[in-house]
C-alpha cells in the first residue's frame, strides 16, 4: 500500500535536507514518491497504478505519496512545477525525477531498472 508521507516523515525517512546539502538516502528499500495533489486528473490515473504496483513489490520499494498542496516545502525543495512528478530514489545512488501520467509498463521498467538493479548490485 502506498504511504502518505509528510515533511516530517520525508526528514526522517528519506533524507534530512535540514541538516544534510549532499543527498544520503536513509531508506532500507529504495522508494518510489509520488508528487502529487488531489485535484489533479493524471494524479488520478497514476494513483491506482502504484498502489497495484506496492503490492507487486512490496517488500521490494517503498511507494510513497506526497500532497503538493499540504506539503509546499517538500514540493519546493525537489522544484516540483508539474504534477504526478514521480522521484525514484535507489538505495545507493542519486534520485532521479519522471514527470508526468507514465503508463504501467513505463513504471515496471523504471522500478526493475533503476531501483531494484541498483539494489542488486549491493
Amino acid at each position: 500500500m502506498t504511504t502518505h508521507i509528510t515533511k516530517a516523515d520525508f526528514l526522517e525517512k528519506i533524507f534530512d535536507y535540514e541538516k544534510n546539502t549532499e543527498w544520503s538516502y536513509k531508506g532500507e528499500l529504495p522508494a518510489l514518491i509520488d508528487f502529487y495533489a488531489d485535484w489533479c486528473a493524471p494524479c488520478k490515473i497514476v494513483a491506482p497504478v502504484l498502489e497495484e504496483l506496492s503490492e507487486t513489490y512490496n517488500g521490494k520499494i517503498n511507494i510513497y505519496k506526497v500532497d503538493t498542496e499540504a506539503e509546499q516545502e517538500l514540493a519546493a525543495i525537489f522544484g516540483i512545477r508539474s504534477i504526478p512528478s514521480l522521484l525514484f530514489i535507489p538505495k545507493n545512488d542519486k534520485p532521479q525525477m519522471a514527470v508526468g501520467a507514465l503508463p504501467k509498463e513505463t513504471l515496471v521498467n523504471a522500478i526493475e531498472q533503476v531501483l531494484l538493479n541498483q539494489q542488486n548490485a549491493d
